[in-house]
């Protein structure tokens, strides 16, 4: 990849069985790396693809998972699940932004991040959510693309090893500005 917006796709069902393992093997790095998304280490590859099976099948119509792939495989990836309240047409909630260590810092986070934005956009949605591990790299990846943090949450959820908790910043970001096409 040499980091161009367009070298990220959408994975749309059926995924094929490749591309399952590969956000299985991304989000076992991800818990092996310590990334705080949900998950207890150890994870193994069967309970991710599982994982990333289910929830791809019975995601929402309107959810975008996308991801970036480079010789290695998959190396990033994010998804986009709308609200489920009917009184919520216009949110959606992010989730799951995923680098490859072989690939932290070299501005795919960004590139996700502002394709799936753009992806909401496109779908009509004007106001987007999300939560992350407070002091994280993702933390500071939100802020500087433009999130809000409206509050932190002490103790939200236990880091991969399963006995250390660690607070969760909540944010939002209003969609009315233009697309965001470059990083």
């Amino acid at each position: 990849m040499t980091g161009h917006a367009h070298e990220i796709e959408r994975l749309v069902p059926p995924v094929r069985d490749a591309d399952v393992r590969d956000v299985a093997a991304l989000l076992a790095d991800a818990i092996e790396s310590g990334a705080a998304v949900s998950f207890l280490a150890p994870l193994s590859l069967d309970d991710a693809a599982e994982w990333w099976r289910r929830t791809i099948a019975t995601a929402h119509p309107k959810a975008v998972f996308l991801v970036a792939r480079d010789a290695g495989g998959i190396a990033g990836t994010v998804q986009m699940h709308p609200a489920w309240a009917p009184n919520q047409p216009h949110r959606a909630e992010i989730a799951k932004l995923l680098v490859h260590r072989r690939r932290r810092r070299s501005g795919l986070g960004t590139l996700l991040m502002n394709a799936i934005e753009n992806s909401a956009r496109d779908a009509g949605f004007t106001l987007l959510t999300l939560d992350a591990k407070r002091g994280a790299a993702a933390e500071y990846l939100y802020r500087k693309l433009g999130w809000i943090a409206v509050g932190t949450i002490p103790g939200y959820a236990l880091d991969p090893d399963g006995s250390t908790p660690h607070d969760a910043v909540v944010f939002y970001k209003s969609l009315a500005a233009p697309r965001t096409d470059a990083p």
